[in-house]
């Protein structure tokens, strides 16, 4: 049998589509936005509210709550669909007979959403794009999409293994530096002359534990508040360190790890709906019994010592293997709400927002661009009034793509990727 070529191939439709996915992703999409809306809002304080003194009311409650359930989890569930996108895609090319145009399909695919990423963070200007991170990791995916379930998930662990130990050496590094910084202080309190170590070690102490002033706060709102081209400029420093630095430090254990675990679980089908409701209870009841109590024990300990740098490097050494176990858990628990069929209104809104993933996250950027940096309001509302913004989004999502797809068969961006990919127009319309 001779291969299809790439024209030849054509995108999956409406009717090949699988629902849970489509659920459980576009939960994921709207869920992204519960932490991603801090760094869309605020300045500095994605980790740390007390930068901007929101450590009670209203604001700490938030804070509080996010980061017991939704800090890394919401991405780490859209990280395992990508994955699980990964062996869908590549199976369905292979049983429509694309042979080696397989990987051409997929790389061009991978190719161009490491573009769609760019364009995220240096043209909408969100320097919390995850789509390039995706295009990146993404690269490395297509020659593991063959290996058994074991294999991946063997996989998956040693890259989770290896983010650990990296935040475990982190911890000591930082501690050791902070006793060395103390004692030089102490010698230069008493009038001793200090050495370059002694020094160095103060310099670098003092740089990673002091937090912004209020002055560099509201300088970098000004600069929030300038035109495009003030802004992207402001803007530049963490993009560039989030697409170098940023990636090989964090990116490569955080994302590529659950990707592979999406990958293993597509091939389990735990992602299909397919098993048991005892077998999602026990996901659940497992995963979130875990994961709070690691959470809560990382929160207590920054809390208590008033958000100190060292306990939060402290707290960050058991921050992947409590996100893993609380992204279980909604795995477990949201795919028990797709099994139970309630609120079937609300779940084709899910899915139709999942079915449009790419261009309603991209529209996350565009909105809340508008809305924080057009309007002027960053750095300008609460960490609890951000959430007003979140759900007005969530609402124009779940109802626009609803309406969207009944016109077209998809959202705008996936009709620009697919057609990109396949090197040709798709058809667009709904056909009647």
């Amino acid at each position: 049998m001779e291969p299809l070529t790439t024209n030849e191939l054509k995108p999956t439709l409406k009717h090949a589509r699988i629902n849970a996915l489509d659920v459980i992703r576009g939960i994921a999409l709207l869920g992204i936005l519960l932490m991603n809306i801090n760094g869309m809002g605020l300045p500095y304080s994605y980790e740390d509210p007390s930068v901007l003194g929101h450590t009670e009311g209203l604001n700490y409650a938030v804070w509080f709550a996010n980061e017991l359930f939704f800090e890394g989890t919401m991405r780490g569930l859209f990280t395992i669909l990508f994955g699980a996108g990964v062996i869908l895609l590549t199976s369905r090319l292979i049983d429509k007979g694309a042979g080696i145009s397989t990987a051409d399909v997929y790389y061009r695919r991978i190719v161009w959403l490491l573009l769609f990423g760019l364009v995220n963070t240096w043209v909408f200007l969100w320097d919390g794009d995850i789509l390039y991170a995706y295009g990146l990791f993404g690269f490395f995916l297509f020659p593991f999409r063959n290996l058994p379930v074991k294999s991946l998930l063997i996989i998956a662990a040693v890259l989770i293994c290896l983010g650990t130990a990296w935040d475990i050496s982190d911890y000591h590094k930082n501690k050791t530096l902070k006793t060395e910084a103390e004692q030089a202080l102490v010698l230069k309190e008493s009038g001793a002359e200090l050495d370059k170590k002694a020094d160095d070690a103060i310099a670098e102490w003092e740089k990673i534990s002091t937090k912004k002033t209020p002055e560099e706060i509201q300088k970098h709102i000004a600069g929030m508040q300038g035109n495009y081209f003030e802004i992207q400029q402001e803007k530049a420093p963490e993009i560039q360190w989030m697409q170098t630095w940023f990636q090989y430090r964090y990116g490569a254990w955080d994302i590529l790890s659950f990707m592979f675990l999406g990958m293993a679980f597509y091939k389990l089908r735990i992602l299909h709906g397919e098993k048991s409701v005892k077998f999602y209870v026990i996901l659940a009841l497992i995963g979130y019994a875990v994961g709070l109590s690691i959470n809560y024990y990382e929160v207590n300990l920054v809390t208590s010592n008033n958000f100190d740098t060292l306990q939060i490097s402290q707290a960050h050494q058991t921050y992947n293997v409590g996100r893993l176990f609380i992204t279980l858990g909604h795995i477990g628990f949201f795919m028990l709400f797709i099994k139970s069929g309630i609120l079937g209104f609300l779940q084709r809104g899910l899915a139709a927002v999942g079915r449009m993933a790419l261009s309603n996250y991209l529209m996350h950027s565009i909105i809340t661009s508008i809305v924080f940096l057009g309007f002027g309001l960053y750095g300008q509302l609460e960490r609890y009034e951000l959430y007003y913004v979140v759900f007005s989004i969530w609402i124009f999502q779940l109802i626009t793509s609803s309406i969207w797809l009944k016109h077209f068969q998809f959202g705008p961006f996936e009709w620009l990727w697919r057609s990109l990919t396949y090197g040709k127009k798709q058809p667009f319309k709904v056909v009647k």
